[in-house]
């Protein structure tokens, strides 16, 4: 048995978190949900990895600072942004800041599995560089200094 995608749920917004919660456990996921990016920023340490549903407007830190922070922190879980107060200036903003999708809401099931599935794609490929990466700092380790030497002319 293969084990469940993890989904991090942000939003302020108790109804969102529960019908989305819903839609995403019966769907085959496991689901954290938190009622402030504050909320998520204290716990995403130990948060399972995966992917992110984070609103954009919050109080306290609305999503777009939460996306810096994780940035700023080396946090790579994909990040999909849900508004319900979309506008193109945000939409580019949060594109651009590496985010899967902008999903307005109320969003379509489809869509959100839809990219959803793009943000786990997203997370597996990174997660086999880092394999590769990790498995060439094995390999030079145990490379001889003249064998390095040679490495590095190339």
């Amino acid at each position: 048995m293969t084990p469940k995608r993890t989904v991090q749920l942000v939003d302020d917004e108790d109804s969102i978190r529960k019908s989305a919660g819903f839609m995403l456990k019966t769907s085959g996921f496991a689901v954290q949900t938190y009622a402030s990016g504050i909320a998520f920023l204290k716990a995403v340490k130990t948060a399972e990895p995966g992917c992110i549903l984070l609103d954009v407007r919050m109080p306290g830190m609305d999503g777009l600072e939460v996306q810096e922070v994780l940035a700023e922190r080396g946090i790579t879980m994909p990040v999909i942004v849900l508004t319900g107060h979309g506008d193109v200036g945000i939409a580019v903003r949060v594109m651009k800041a590496g985010a899967v999708d902008f999903l307005e809401k109320p969003f379509e099931k489809s869509a959100l599995l839809a990219s959803i599935g793009v943000a786990f794609s997203r997370l597996d490929k990174s997660d086999a560089r880092s394999l590769r990466e990790a498995e060439a700092r094995v390999r030079v380790a145990v490379l001889t200094p003249r064998e390095r030497e040679v490495l590095i002319g190339l």
